[in-house]
């Protein structure tokens, strides 16, 4: 009887340890999912701010471009948009390495406003400027439904 009862403490001690075991790796997946999506929402709020502020600094720059302004307003506006473009860089690459399935998108968008650059009158750059929103908001839209699945 002893023996018999030993038997069924170290069984029950072992699957006890096992059923721990299990329900730590579930736990520890479910927190590291967690973090990759805060990182990813972080990166995405971030590339999106840069965007839009990137956007700003373009439509001020060739704005004061085709309307002839005169070249110091006009080089100091460039200089504005260097800056922009540089706080693009960080949230793009941290975006398509943390959520890669969106790399399309995120290039789509970022490409689109870089595009604003060189536009041939105030029509087309109102018009770049518009492709450049769609192509933030359809990222945003992308990023939302990757970001929502379980």
């Amino acid at each position: 009887m002893e023996i018999a009862a030993a038997v069924v403490a170290v069984i029950g001690t072992v699957l006890g340890a096992g059923v721990v075991g299990v329900q730590q790796y579930y736990v520890a997946r479910s927190q590291r999912r967690e973090a990759l999506r805060d990182q990813a929402l972080k990166a995405l709020t971030e590339l999106s701010t840069a965007l839009a502020d990137h956007r700003r600094a373009m439509w001020v720059r060739e704005d004061l471009r085709l309307s002839g302004a005169t070249p110091a307003d006009v080089a100091a506006a460039r200089e504005a948009s260097h800056v922009t473009r540089s706080a693009v860089t960080a949230p793009q690459i941290a975006l398509t390495t943390l959520l890669p399935q969106l790399r399309a998108d995120v290039d789509t968008a970022v490409r689109a406003t870089y595009d604003m650059r060189g536009a041939s009158n105030a029509v087309a750059l109102a018009s770049l400027r518009e492709s450049a929103v769609d192509a933030a908001d359809c990222l945003a839209a992308t990023a939302a439904r990757a970001l929502s699945r379980p």
